[in-house]
């Protein structure tokens, strides 16, 4: 029997190999491995403020681009959440956060209800950390929605650093996760939607 709300997902193209691990009720212990030092930065991050325990290993075409490994990491994140959250019994559904980082200010509001939808928001004066172009960052989230069936919301409210909105999308993505994915005791057994399905 799968332990429960976590999940293990692989997945291999001629583009990624990627194995991922997630315990979403974890205490934010990550091992990050994608070759594209930036997104390992992120994932920490990601894991860390949203309490998920993380364990991610890719091997990408980086000599070719950070795209790929970018986008698919974040596709295999969204399906080991879907596979996580399982039949979404008691789930609060729905999480949102106002994260401040120095200038930046980033808002993240995510619906899990099944159906995949991403509006994203966030342009800085340059968008380059070193080599990384944090356009990627919308990919990532366009891949995880899709993939976990969300409603993903982000703008950067305001912020000039490229640096410091990436951090505060990541963050704020996993501060919105985090209640969005808690289970409500006075929903216990329900599932959070009036149309009996989500």
């Amino acid at each position: 029997m799968a332990d429960p709300r976590k999940a293990t997902v692989t997945r291999k193209t001629a583009e990624t190999d990627i194995a991922l691990t997630l315990a979403l009720d974890g205490t934010g212990v990550s091992k990050t491995e994608t070759g594209v030092p930036f997104l390992d930065h992120m994932l920490t991050l990601f894991a860390k403020h949203g309490l998920f325990d993380l364990e991610v290993k890719c091997i990408g075409d980086v000599a070719v681009d950070y795209h790929h490994t970018v986008e698919d990491t974040g596709l295999v994140l969204g399906e080991a959440f879907k596979r996580a959250l399982g039949e979404k019994l008691g789930l609060r559904r729905y999480g949102f956060f106002l994260l401040p980082m120095d200038e930046s200010l980033a808002r993240v509001v995510v619906d899990l209800g099944g159906r995949p939808h991403l509006v994203y928001d966030v342009t800085t004066p340059t968008m380059f950390v070193r080599d990384f172009n944090i356009t990627l960052v919308k990919e990532f989230c366009r891949a995880f929605s899709n993939a976990l069936g969300c409603n993903l919301h982000v703008a950067l409210v305001y912020g000039e650093e490229p640096h410091h909105a990436a951090e505060a999308v990541f963050k704020g993505l996993a501060r919105a996760l985090d209640l969005a994915t808690q289970i409500d005791p006075r929903a216990a057994g329900q599932l959070p939607s009036t149309k009996g399905k989500l």
